[in-house]
């Protein structure tokens, strides 16, 4: 039986204002933290290491309903620096091609 598991894509833009020099996507590794934390609290599962692809950084969650998993790619989606244009593509661990699920525009509307 297939694994549900939502992609979050993040375009991959430079943060903002930041200092000469400076690495250009801070946000990567604080997603990775956030998803990181999620997973220790038991709330989802990292899926897969996030990855370059294209024009954008894809992050794998999985491990929760669909709803969850979607609640948290809007939160990534609203987190300081991570650029606008920022999706979710509801897939499964069967999946030959990254966003070949139905995409979904984030951040969610508000409940």
């Amino acid at each position: 039986m297939p694994i549900l598991v939502v992609e979050i894509h993040v375009p991959l833009l430079p943060a903002p204002n930041l200092p000469e020099g400076a690495y250009p996507f801070p946000w990567i590794e604080e997603i990775e933290d956030f998803l990181s934390d999620l997973e220790g609290q038991g709330d989802v599962e990292v899926f897969d290491d996030g990855e370059e692809h294209e024009d954008v950084y894809v992050f794998f969650v999985a491990g929760a309903g669909e709803e969850e998993l979607l609640a948290v790619a809007s939160h990534v989606a609203t987190r300081p620096a991570v650029p606008t244009g920022t999706f979710a593509v509801v897939s499964d661990d069967g999946a030959e091609e990254f966003g070949l699920g139905r995409h979904v525009a984030l951040p969610l509307p508000a409940a």
